[in-house]
């Protein structure tokens, strides 16, 4: 089923105010659906003069009046008199008849949704009546705050522009529930919203105290009486929140205990009507959070200490270089120096990392340097073209050591008797794949080369680390991205699977 962007755009004249607006309406109405105990469907005049259902939620707190999903519903204009009345009205009308759907009688109910003076669409709200009861005091409560909610959509104060994106894992309906009056003082308390309170300390009675006041009280009490900056900041947050004419959200600490908040004014006719306060315990997820970062910061200083290893045995291994008089011993001792040091290039960037990502192009462009410094032949420019983006640590390391060993055998090899030169690496990523090109203008490879039958250590070393590790694929040949260019062109592909992924 098509998004509900996608819909309004195809089947509507909305503007793009109004579509924003009812963007925000559909991300914030489970709160609606819940204290309704009913379906909420999303009705829009579509441009030859139907009504489509454009969305669909069901509540959490009593049974749907719609088992099928609604989303791409269309009637035409008179098929439903209420809808068409609300839109005509510009305000609530219910009918007085129930609907029968799916052998459920409904009590459906049409809300305008007001913008900027204007009615962009209706709201249904279609309430199963299968099971009448009578209401408790928890579902008066509900009910009394759907209403007031209902009149601020159609007065089209409800959803505020300024009150951001609904927080998925915010606090709900059923986490716990508090009504209050204009002087912030708690007239109902839902059985979950009170034992929020007794988790934070709370002896007393809550209701019939002030909000603020019953939330200084606990910090201070979990403080010991002395309460610091952040908790002063805590209590400033939550009477701010209690005085914007927006919905707010913040978190309150006492003790071992941390509760997130919701507060959503309640307001007709620029009147104020109290305020809706939602509660959710967050205490195990904060305990989970700071578990993650401990365990984040170990890692990182793995990572620092690996770094600071691998430095040691490349300056153990060049000083034991140093020593030696066989140039061929020589010579592997420095191609190992430099395999080690890409390595770690690689937890240097790791250390320095909040989400296990190696930076590419950063570890890169340290490593041009270093390939420059090491080359025998003098004047030749290493150049980057592209970005590489960010992987994981499982794919950086060996992709690195790849690329350390491609760009050693263009300096070495490609310009063994030639003076000056350039060697550019060319980076093309799509969420499939990423392709890196390194390509030389040197004396090329020799008569009858293959990678598959070479002796070489690196190219050797190159091709297991592709086969094994990276699960891509490498060509080394004759230059292919000018006609009659001289040099080497070394193609390697490498597939953008979702665990290799953390940011682009």
């Amino acid at each position: 089923m098509s998004a509900l962007s996608d819909l309004l755009s195809e089947q509507t004249d909305l503007g793009s105010d109004a579509a924003a607006h009812l963007q925000q309406l559909v991300g914030d109405w489970q709160i609606l659906a819940d204290l309704a105990f009913a379906d909420l469907l999303l009705w829009v005049r579509t441009r030859d003069g139907d009504l489509l259902c454009v969305g669909h939620v069901r509540p959490t707190t009593a049974p749907t009046s719609h088992p099928t999903h609604e989303v791409g519903r269309r009637v035409a204009a008179g098929e439903l008199s209420w809808l068409d009345r609300t839109l005509a009205a510009g305000g609530m009308v219910r009918d007085r008849d129930p609907e029968w759907g799916n052998g459920i009688p409904i009590r459906p109910e049409g809300i305008a949704v007001r913008r900027a003076g204007q009615v962009i669409a209706v709201l249904g709200r279609d309430t199963n009546l299968q099971s009448p009861r009578t209401p408790s005091e928890m579902e008066l409560a509900y009910l009394d705050a759907a209403g007031e909610l209902f009149h601020m959509v159609a007065e089209g104060s409800f959803p505020a522009s300024e009150g951001g994106d609904a927080d998925p894992l915010g606090p709900r309906v059923g986490d716990g529930f508090l009504r209050l009056d204009t002087a912030w003082v708690v007239r109902y308390a839902s059985p979950n919203g009170l034992s929020a309170f007794r988790r934070m300390g709370l002896t007393a009675d809550l209701v019939g105290r002030e909000l603020a006041e019953v939330g200084r009280s606990l910090i201070a009490t979990g403080a010991d009486g002395d309460l610091n900056a952040s908790d002063e900041a805590a209590i400033s947050g939550l009477r701010a929140a209690l005085g914007a004419a927006n919905p707010h959200t913040g978190e309150l600490s006492a003790g071992l205990v941390t509760a997130a908040y919701r507060i959503i004014p309640l307001s007709r006719r620029a009147t104020s009507h109290g305020f809706v306060v939602l509660l959710r315990d967050m205490t195990d997820l904060r305990h989970r959070d700071l578990a993650l970062q401990s365990k984040d910061v170990l890692i990182r200083e793995i990572h620092h200490r690996v770094k600071n290893n691998l430095q040691t045995v490349a300056a153990l291994l060049r000083l034991q270089g140093r020593r030696m008089q066989h140039p061929a011993a020589r010579a592997a001792l420095a191609e190992s120096v430099r395999r080690v040091s890409s390595i770690a290039l690689v937890h240097e960037t790791l250390a320095a990392s909040r989400d296990g990502s190696a930076d590419l192009d950063g570890i890169l462009d340290a490593l041009i340097p270093m390939i420059s410094e090491v080359s025998a032949a003098p004047g030749i420019r290493i150049e980057r073209d592209g970005h590489l983006g960010e992987l994981s640590a499982e794919l950086a390391t060996p992709l690195v050591m790849v690329l350390t060993e491609l760009l050693h055998n263009a300096v070495e090899h490609g310009y063994a008797d030639r003076e000056g030169g350039r060697v550019v690496i060319t980076a093309e990523r799509t969420a499939a794949l990423l392709t890196v090109r390194i390509t030389d203008d040197g004396s090329g490879l020799p008569q009858g080369f293959s990678l598959e039958a070479s002796d070489s250590l690196g190219l050797q070393i190159v091709r297991t680390l592709v086969e094994s590790e990276i699960r891509g694929s490498i060509r080394l040949g004759r230059r292919r991205d000018e006609p009659g260019a001289i040099g080497t062109e070394a193609v390697l592909s490498v597939p953008m699977h979702e665990a290799h992924l953390r940011v682009n």
